[in-house]
């Protein structure tokens, strides 16, 4: 068992704090945008989903000690680029549960060496792997943030299905 569980089971948990976070959203409030350069929580989730294929790859380049530089993304470009508002924010989820759960399979088998070593991100900093999956959750629970933020707009704007926290007694 590695040393790194409670990091591992941080980073699992970021699935369930996106689901909960959308939980009872139907697709038209998770498509709604805030205005047209803002981002749905559909393309919120589906942002994550890619962010991990990215972050996946960068583990595993870590791990053979490869000597490329990890990759970044063009985060805006892939949200337009594969239409991701007009996918299906449970398809997003679902990605990003059968990732992590991947990805955390491997995370369990390796030793606790194998956390300290490192890679080159695009900027020229030196990553160890420890960092790159903490940075990840913060990341993702970043996004949870702005699907927050995405959720208090729709109910300002008086979307169907959205409260105000003064529309709920709060």
């Amino acid at each position: 068992m590695s040393s790194f569980a409670s990091e591992i089971e941080a980073y699992l948990q970021t699935y369930d704090e996106l689901k909960e976070a959308v939980n009872g959203l139907n697709e038209e409030q998770l498509r709604w945008k805030p205005a047209p350069d803002k981002w749905s929580i559909t393309e919120v989730l589906t942002h994550v989903a890619d962010h991990l294929i990215v972050v996946s790859f960068r583990i595993r380049e870590i791990l053979s000690g490869s000597e490329v530089r990890l990759p970044a993304f063009r985060q805006d470009a892939w949200i337009a680029g594969q239409l991701a508002n007009e996918g299906s924010a449970s398809d997003a989820l679902d990605t990003f549960r059968a990732l992590t759960a991947y990805n955390a399979l491997l995370l369990r088998r390796l030793p606790d060496a194998d956390w300290d070593k490192s890679g080159v991100n695009v900027k020229g900093e030196t990553v160890t792997l420890l960092s790159v999956v903490r940075g990840f959750v913060a990341h993702a629970r970043n996004h949870l943030g702005q699907i927050d933020r995405v959720k208090q707009a729709a109910a300002q704007a008086h979307v169907p299905g959205y409260q105000t926290e003064s529309d709920r007694g709060a």
